[in-house]
């Protein structure tokens, strides 16, 4: 009864939330949403409260190091702020807005909330009857899928260039649906492959080795800094969408793309180099780990 009553608590919150934003529209903080989306709210509220239940049913000696903990909330907040925020406002309205707010998504965020491990608090404060759900063979057949070692890359640049094509963009600029689509693959694509990549485990039973983990760092590398520079360097505006959008700031359309091309390919690149460290370190540690075992 009393999980029930956490999650009515919820519901009451978000109705709350969503007539703040209807009544109020441009009287509320800035950090509360400027237009609000049920999906996004309770997809945050959820895994928020698995989180917090499962720290308070696990024994203490369990719980993830307080750094992972911090990494966790730091990239569920991440993608809050850019999805509900006013953020999503001007990255609706400037490309290079829109590209640093898909940067939270498929990167920043993504990679703290990979890096933060946090699978069996979440498993821990998950209620009973969507576990037998979460474990079926159909949903683990396709995790297998769309996590191997061929797949993964693929969808992460993939869905990278596919959702910029000029004129799918110009589309889902223009389509709520489609638009809220497009933010969605984008983190959960972002959370699955940087999932596998920061396992901080070896191979068995993570997925995959460290010398592969380091390939497909190095495989998803070159087609983001090859679309960066592209969108850096040309002297023609391919997304003309956004002055149908209209553009809230002061900036020329081929500035707002130079920027966003930018974005794409410097801190892409930067990422990529923080796993490239994290997965040579987790590799020694689990040698040093091994090491003492036989010992």
């Amino acid at each position: 009864m009393k999980a029930w009553a956490g999650y009515a608590a919820l519901l009451a919150l978000g109705a709350a939330l969503d007539l703040m934003v209807r009544l109020f529209p441009a009287d509320l903080p800035v950090w509360l949403p400027w237009e609000f989306s049920w999906p996004e709210y309770l997809v945050t509220a959820l895994i928020s409260s698995w989180w917090v239940g499962g720290l308070q049913k696990m024994p203490k000696a369990q719980h993830p190091p307080l750094w992972r903990s911090i990494c966790f909330v730091a990239g569920v907040l991440s993608f809050w702020i850019v999805l509900q925020s006013r953020i999503d406002y001007y990255a609706q309205h400037m490309f290079f807005v829109h590209r640093a707010a898909h940067f939270v998504l498929h990167h920043f965020g993504a990679f703290f909330i990979a890096l933060g491990m946090s699978g069996p608090v979440l498993w821990a404060g998950m209620p009973d009857f969507l576990k037998p759900l979460v474990t079926a063979r159909p949903v683990r057949a396709v995790l297998s899928f769309l996590q191997n070692p061929v797949m993964a890359p693929f969808l992460f640049v993939g869905l990278l260039y596919f959702w910029l094509i000029p004129q799918i963009h110009t589309r889902v600029m223009l389509d709520a649906n489609l638009y809220e689509l497009m933010n969605w693959t984008m983190a959960i694509n972002g959370v699955m492959f940087w999932s596998l990549i920061l396992d901080s485990r070896a191979k068995p039973p993570a997925r995959l080795s460290h010398l592969m983990r380091a390939a497909l760092i190095l495989v998803i590398e070159l087609p983001q800094m090859v679309l960066g520079a592209i969108l850096s360097l040309t002297e023609h505006d391919i997304y003309p969408v956004y002055m149908i959008c209209g553009r809230v700031l002061d900036m020329t359309a081929l500035n707002d793309q130079h920027y966003g091309g930018l974005i794409i390919w410097l801190p892409g690149t930067l990422t990529s180099f923080a796993a490239m460290i994290v997965v040579l370190v987790t590799m020694r540690l689990n040698e040093e780990r091994a090491e003492r075992e036989a010992a």
